[in-house]
């Protein structure tokens, strides 16, 4: 069993700057969160943003961005909706922009000695997920998963690479939402694969943490950590819980376009990674 330090909950305010503490914060746990990074009136606006993109594409008949698969459920209403969409900041200026933010750029000193970069054009881009518990949901939780085994699969060595969630709704902690197992990003490279089976296992672990989270608010947590999404245990309009990933990573630039194939581990998974 990974050894995991004694968790101390705490949040921060970004500024221009990571300041020493923040630093040293992730490099024990591997995750960290930033209070009111975005404003209520930007909430809106980036959710405004998001509708319009998955109102297009629904009725476009849109299954694949750049290869990459959306995952299709239902709504309270019975509605199709998109629960998982890709390169969104492709498809809208206000989101474009966005992942231009010059305090996204601070953050990938939490990647040194590597050199990072926000992933406009590569991996998935900004993707929204779009957790809600109905009758129909495909998407209400997620099993435990490092990011890494994509590396491998993709034919690359692991590299380190964060996780950054803008998080639209308020979600408690009994309201389900990320779980954590702090410290493991420090893991060897068995456990880091073979540690849980990935995507598979949803069971609580009694070492996880989880975050009182508020809409606005921003997490960052390294890719080789454990992790997995809770399901919320209300229904409809109460399990909803809106996030938006943008990751930052290191390695060789690998840009994708309307050109690329579907990634092969696409053709078998039955959940989709963030």
């Amino acid at each position: 069993m990974t050894k995991i330090p004694k968790f101390v909950y705490k949040t921060f305010t970004l500024g221009d700057k990571l300041t020493e503490e923040q630093k040293e914060y992730f490099q024990k746990y591997g995750v960290i969160q930033f209070k009111n990074f975005i404003n209520q009136d930007t909430v809106k606006l980036f959710i405004s943003e998001l509708e319009k993109v998955e109102k297009t594409w629904l009725e476009e008949g849109t299954e694949k961005v750049n290869g990459i698969p959306l995952k299709f459920g239902k709504n309270e209403h019975g509605e199709k909706m998109i629960q998982r969409m890709c390169f969104t900041n492709k498809y809208s200026t206000v989101l474009g922009e966005f992942v231009k933010d010059p305090r996204l750029q601070v953050l990938i000193e939490l990647l040194a000695p590597y050199d990072g970069r926000i992933s406009e054009d590569e991996k998935d881009g900004l993707v929204f997920n779009h957790y809600v518990n109905t009758p129909n949901s495909k998407f209400s939780q997620m099993g435990w998963h490092t990011d890494s085994p994509r590396d491998l699969f993709l034919g690359q060595k692991i590299m380190p690479m964060l996780n950054v969630g803008i998080h639209l709704d308020t979600c408690p902690t009994s309201n389900g939402g990320l779980r954590v197992l702090p410290g493991t990003q420090n893991q060897s490279v068995l456990k880091l694969l073979f540690g849980k089976k990935q995507f598979i296992d949803h069971s609580a672990d009694p070492r996880e943490v989880g975050f009182e989270i508020e809409s606005g608010d921003l997490t960052v947590h390294d890719g080789r950590l454990w992790h997995r999404v809770e399901v919320s245990p209300n229904m409809g309009e109460k399990s909803r819980r809106r996030v938006m990933y943008v990751p930052i990573i290191t390695g060789k630039y690998m840009p994708k376009s309307s050109k690329s194939k579907t990634p092969f581990y696409h053709r078998f998974a039955k959940v989709v990674q963030k």
